[in-house]
């Protein structure tokens, strides 16, 4: 069990956290989101105690891990720590990264550290990688390979900090997949997230940080569903929909595209389904629409439902009546047409966006 008592995290110019209480128990799984800043990866850091709490006291199963004359590699030994930059050792071999700290600090033989690196390789599916280098291998498999290093340790505890951030979309799932085992091992696991449907998925708590500390700490039906408190529903609520405005011909649109990738990794949206979601934008918002920018701005709204595996694409402008189907381009409206499973518009002139593009996409 680990206790967190006002625990505080003070740097020079942030105080990232400020109050921080709970009782982690021993086999939870627990997703730790928030806003960037909110001090979700300092929090890590400071249970690992590669930050150095500035107040307050880490118990881990009663004993203070932050008391002056401990000696932190103790709590190490039952901790490991997998980061969003792998953190691989590019010298060494894929089996030498897995050897080292048993080696070295559990003082297992070379034999020993071997085989337990080459049945965990076999389990994070990399048989047959031990003697390449991390350079030779793709995002997702460093990522493994930096999970399979952490479980060599054989940690009670074991904390990811955004552990696919760092991947293609494509590389994603295979990491998943590996955390997902990991939770049936009945080890505690505390992951920092921002792909949602992954945490709910996986978790059987939800901490969600803001202002300095735990706002909110609840199951994942309570924090995604129906979360108590202000903050953690504009979160959430922001999370379950993308809105952009488009104001200009001179709009972000690459960045509106980071924006939707974002969004489909977030929701765990296939990557057939995200392709045909940035389609619908590039030809509806890019093509079609384009000569209504320098007029009026465009909203796009992007929902995804899970249950129905179906996004719904909504682009409302004002200005006069204008369907994308009277655009002279033809050919990206054939394009648009093609490429979703509904396609509609509709014109309010009684209402100040009376322009409303409907697009749905079912995967």
């Amino acid at each position: 069990m680990i206790e967190l008592k006002h625990l505080e995290k003070k740097y020079e110019r942030a105080t990232p956290l400020v109050d921080v209480n709970t009782i982690i128990n021993d086999g939870d799984v627990i997703s730790i989101i928030g806003p960037s800043g909110s001090g979700k990866s300092t929090l890590l850091r400071c249970i690992n105690l590669l930050e150095k709490p500035t107040a307050g006291q880490i118990l881990l199963d009663g004993v203070d891990i932050t008391a002056p004359k401990y000696d932190v590699t103790q709590a190490r030994r039952r901790m490991g720590m997998v980061f969003q930059s792998f953190n691989l050792f590019g010298h060494l071999t894929v089996i030498e990264n897995l050897m080292l700290a048993p080696m070295d600090i559990l003082k297992k033989s070379k034999q020993e550290a071997y085989e337990t690196g080459i049945a965990l390789l076999k389990r994070v599916g990399l048989q047959g990688r031990e003697l390449q280098y991390p350079d030779q291998l793709s995002g997702g498999q460093m990522q493994r390979v930096a999970i399979a290093r952490t479980l060599a340790m054989d940690p009670d505890v074991i904390l990811l900090d955004e552990p696919t951030s760092a991947l293609d979309p494509a590389m994603v799932k295979e990491v998943q997949t590996v955390i997902q085992d990991l939770t049936q091992t009945g080890k505690t696991i505390l992951i920092v997230t921002h792909e949602m449907q992954f945490a709910r998925a996986i978790c059987n708590r939800v901490l969600y940080l803001d202002q300095g500390g735990i706002y909110e700490d609840g199951p994942p039906e309570q924090i995604f569903d129906a979360p108590k408190h202000s903050r953690t529903r504009q979160f959430i609520s922001h999370l379950k929909v993308l809105e952009l405005t488009v104001d200009s011909p001179d709009y972000d649109f690459a960045a509106a595209g980071e924006e939707i990738d974002r969004y489909c990794q977030s929701n765990m949206i296939t990557s057939r389904m995200k392709y045909r979601i940035r389609l619908a934008f590039e030809e509806l918002v890019q093509q079609l629409l384009r000569g209504v920018l320098h007029k009026q701005p465009l909203y796009f709204t992007l929902d995804y439902a899970e249950a129905e595996h179906t996004a719904t694409v909504t682009v409302r402008y004002g200005g006069d009546k204008f369907d994308p189907a009277e655009s002279d381009n033809t050919l990206s409206y054939k394009v648009l047409k093609a490429s979703v499973d509904v396609l509609t518009y509709e014109y309010e002139s009684d209402t100040e966006t009376g322009n409303t593009v409907l697009v749905r996409i079912t995967d």
